[in-house]
């Protein structure tokens, strides 16, 4: 079960929580992690024409910025716990992170990628950061998992699973919420808001092939009525004290309305814990 991690990186406080977390949750596989570091030249936008080139003072020194960046970063690292199962690689490399990220994951064939709800340049009043969106959005190849600023790492307990059972689940979507609830000996309760006043024959046949595909893990089924799915997933996760929630990113499904910036800043819940994103990572 050995994992390929990447983990962007602007080296702000929540990116080092977000490396610190990943090091924690894979302690006991072996792993290598990719921590990306994209920067952008002084005076140039990512989406500018203009393009700033190798040996120019602008490139050179945004260069050299990141790099001393990611040394400090080292220097960090080496002050966590010594794990002979992890190897670290570094990248820098001028683009926006989205393209950069896309790009690791092509050359390095990558299993998952941990970041930060925020960096540097989010507002404080920002539930979860722009590029946090974008990468949860757009990255369809492998799942994501979002680690609030100042959440220290322990065992997950329970994950919080909300669906609509409106489609049929995949075995291979599902995955790394199954190996990390195999991992920690995690209970997964599967969380559906009612809408309608039973759910149809589809949506039954849906529920019992994800109950199938949960043997041998702690497991239940729970439904809230006459709430909205954002208070729903919030006062779940409250009273229960869960400690990751994830969702499945099919376009046009059930996390495509839970991501949207309106509803994420409904859910209120601050990013209070870890936001696992799961996607078809099959390899072609």
């Amino acid at each position: 079960m050995d994992k390929r991690v990447l983990i962007p990186t602007d080296y702000s406080k929540n990116a080092l929580n977000a490396i610190r977390y990943a090091l924690d949750l894979y302690k006991n596989l072996t792993c290598d992690f990719y921590f990306l570091n994209a920067f952008h030249a002084s005076g140039y936008s990512v989406d500018s024409l203009l393009v700033v080139e190798p040996g120019e003072r602008y490139y050179e020194a945004a260069k050299l910025k990141s790099h001393k960046g990611m040394e400090r970063l080292m220097e960090v690292l080496r002050l966590h716990p010594k794990n002979d199962k992890h190897t670290f690689h570094t990248v820098c490399t001028l683009n926006s992170l989205l393209i950069a990220v896309e790009e690791v994951l092509k050359a390095k064939d990558i299993d998952i990628i941990v970041m930060g709800t925020k960096g540097i340049t989010n507002s404080s009043n920002t539930i979860l950061g722009t590029n946090t969106v974008g990468i949860m959005e757009k990255i369809t190849t492998c799942p994501v998992v979002a680690v609030p600023a100042n959440f220290s790492f322990s065992p997950p307990k329970e994950i919080v699973f909300p669906t609509d059972y409106k489609t049929p689940f995949r075995r291979k979507e599902l995955q790394y919420m199954f190996e990390i609830a195999k991992m920690y000996h995690s209970s997964i309760r599967v969380l559906h808001i009612e809408k309608e006043a039973k759910l149809d024959t589809g949506q039954e046949n849906n529920k019992a092939l994800i109950a199938d595909m949960m043997e041998g893990i702690d497991h239940s089924f729970q439904t809230l009525t006459k709430i909205s799915v954002s208070q729903g997933i919030e006062a779940f996760i409250e009273s229960r004290k869960s400690d990751m929630i994830a969702f499945l990113n099919r376009k046009h499904r059930f996390f495509s309305s839970i991501l949207s910036k309106p509803l994420i800043k409904e859910i209120g819940y601050d990013s209070s814990i870890p936001i696992l994103v799961l996607k078809d990572n099959s390899k072609n």
